[in-house]
């Protein structure tokens, strides 16, 4: 499977489809020594966000490297940010425009059989899930979380904000949820953070998020230099167990807002 799954009583629903950095042999023998390190994963999330907060929610987690199929993106290939950098539905380049394979890129017919293979079924366990949540609590939160380098000169200028919330313009949660994050995030001195700057959310939290429906879609893109030795990508826990205490804050913000009456 390219993917694990757990379903929590919780109306929050966890979602981390850049997690996985598994590539199938087939593909490994054709790629470039940058395309096999899958260095553009969103590292060890699913170890961040293990907190009390979440025990009782519900998760999806990819195993399959974004390098293989990009799950945060329109299955036809279409741009989420036009006229921006970015990387595709079935990547070529690193995000420093480093080349993935070493000759021969994927065609027409790779690609769906990945669609197939990998994109669909994530895509099918992640409405399943909403319409069990919602069919049980008539609300739920979708948590997008994602994280990346802290600088990449070929998709944002300068160093990226430690905390970059994404509601795709306030579409994708309601206002409230929005703002009651926000001031969470700006009661603390630790972390600098913005909301719907250079990442917006991505093609889960634009698609799923529906406020008329009560499906509330929220993306955390965390500079990975918030838990991350960035020069070796390795798990920092000095780093990481300051950090969740802010996760786990926004976090309770969440479960106060959806607990409401």
């Amino acid at each position: 499977m390219s993917y694990q799954s757990r379903s929590g009583t919780y109306p929050i629903l966890v979602s981390i489809p850049h997690n996985g950095a598994d590539i199938p042999p087939g593909i490994v023998a054709k790629m470039t020594d940058v395309g096999r390190s899958s260095r553009d994963t969103d590292w060890y999330l699913d170890r961040l966000y293990q907190v009390s907060e979440l025990n009782d929610a519900s998760w999806i987690v990819a195993e399959t490297s974004r390098y293989v199929i990009d799950l945060n993106r329109p299955h036809n290939g279409e741009t989420l940010y036009p006229g921006q950098a970015t990387t595709g539905l079935v990547p070529t380049i690193s995000f420093d425009a480093s080349a993935l394979y070493l000759g021969e890129e994927p065609d027409a017919a790779e690609i769906q059989r990945h669609v197939k293979e990998v994109w669909q079924p994530y895509h099918c366990q992640l409405q399943l899930e909403i319409d069990r949540l919602i069919s049980l609590h008539h609300r739920l939160v979708l948590l997008e979380a994602h994280s990346i380098a802290s600088v990449v000169p070929r998709l944002f200028d300068g160093v990226l904000p430690d905390f970059n919330i994404g509601t795709n313009r306030g579409k994708s949660c309601d206002a409230e949820l929005e703002n009651s994050i926000l001031e969470a995030l700006t009661k603390q001195n630790d972390y600098s953070h913005v909301a719907n700057g250079r990442f917006i959310g991505g093609y889960i939290t634009r698609h799923y998020g529906n406020p008329s429906k009560d499906i509330h879609a929220v993306q955390i893109e965390l500079s990975q230099s918030t838990y991350l030795d960035e020069a070796s990508l390795a798990w920092n826990s000095m780093k990481a167990d300051r950090v969740q205490k802010v996760l786990r804050e926004t976090i309770r913000t969440i479960r106060n807002w959806l607990d409401k009456p």
